[in-house]
């Protein structure tokens, strides 16, 4: 039986569970794995996903889906089973990144355009009959005095929704993700502009969404906080939580079943505090969770280093951040609760 994309995308953002983004491609995992100075290899890259795969507390009870890259979706762990059935038989589902990255965009200076749509419908077959049941595909925004143009914008936003809906054709739910860049250059925007461009990009999106007839309650949105740039970084945790909700409030229709933020540059802990905030001071139309990348992995990855003998404190690393973010997703987390751990 096929499942309806509507139940898939509420089963994504259900009960505290939220998104592991393990989907780095090949040279942005070389870049993490520098910083431990271990060699990207296929196998590293596999024993690495393959430590956070087999963290079973984690998830089991706070990783509700997990997105891959091409590469880890057919790959098999060392003793042979296939990635998939483990996240699987974690009662996880698994997800694929579709885009094949943000070119620059022509006549467009310090501006890009996401790549991918040619090819992409068989290419969501093949994904499909891999065991992805949703799919994830990122538009670039730049933030500075004078960008992001109204051309790039709709660009992204045409291609985002163009993407929605060859996914949903595909019976897979499509991870809508417009990241207004914090750390792009220069990064000294403040909170306000942030907001002003956030609420301008949602708007296009969705209506680029409409005309593409993509169904709102089969899709997740992966926006980006409202948050000042990362070079003027002052704004406290409950203004990053009041913009950021009066932002959503005003673009983001309530047919739409979950919200599930990127943390784009914010640091670990950061990231935890501004979901809480979020969810614990408003009254919401959506369920919002995470759908972190870095800000889930990075302790992990250095608490594995690359050796086997650390597996266990890179699983322990990664299942406590799971769970700060899990108790953020339901408005719980509390500064005090990193300090115990």
């Amino acid at each position: 039986m096929i499942e309806r994309l509507e139940d898939i995308a509420v089963r994504m953002v259900n009960e505290g569970r939220g998104l592991l983004a393990a989907d780095e491609s090949t040279s942005t995992i070389k870049k993490r794995f520098d910083t431990i100075d271990l060699v990207s290899t296929e196998t590293s890259r596999r024993d690495y996903r393959e430590m956070l795969f087999r963290a079973d507390e984690a998830m089991r009870k706070y990783i509700s889906g997990v997105i891959l890259y091409e590469e880890t979706l057919f790959q098999k762990a060392a003793d042979g089973t296939p990635f998939v059935d483990i996240i699987k038989a974690a009662g996880s589902i698994p997800g694929i990144k579709v885009d094949i990255g943000a070119k620059p965009m022509a006549y467009y200076p310090g501006e890009t355009i996401t790549e991918g749509l040619d090819g992409l419908a068989d290419r969501l077959a093949k994904y499909y009959e891999a065991g992805a049941r949703f799919a994830k595909w990122r538009g670039v925004i730049a933030i500075s005095g004078a960008l992001p143009t109204l051309g790039s914008v709709r660009a992204n936003a045409h291609a985002l929704a163009r993407y929605a809906a060859l996914c949903q054709q595909a019976n897979i739910v499509p991870i809508v993700e417009p990241e207004c860049l914090m750390d792009g250059k220069p990064g000294d925007h403040t909170i306000e502009r942030c907001a002003e461009v956030t609420e301008n990009v949602l708007r296009i999106v969705f209506d680029e969404l409409y005309d593409a007839r993509v169904n709102l309650e089969g899709m997740i949105l992966k926006p980006n906080m409202v948050i000042d740039g990362k070079n003027a970084r002052k704004a406290s945790v409950e203004q990053v939580a009041a913009q950021t909700v009066k932002v959503l409030k005003a673009t983001v229709p309530s047919a739409v079943p979950g919200i599930a933020f990127l943390s784009g540059g914010q640091s670990t802990e950061e990231a935890t505090a501004h979901l809480s905030a979020i969810n614990s001071g408003y009254d919401l139309p959506w369920k919002v969770t995470f759908s972190y990348g870095r800000a889930l992995q990075d302790s992990a990855l250095k608490a594995w280093n690359g050796k086997q003998e650390n597996v266990a404190a890179g699983q322990r690393e990664f299942t406590h951040r799971a769970e700060m973010n899990s108790l953020a997703a339901k408005g719980r987390w509390k500064k005090d609760l990193e300090k115990a751990a």
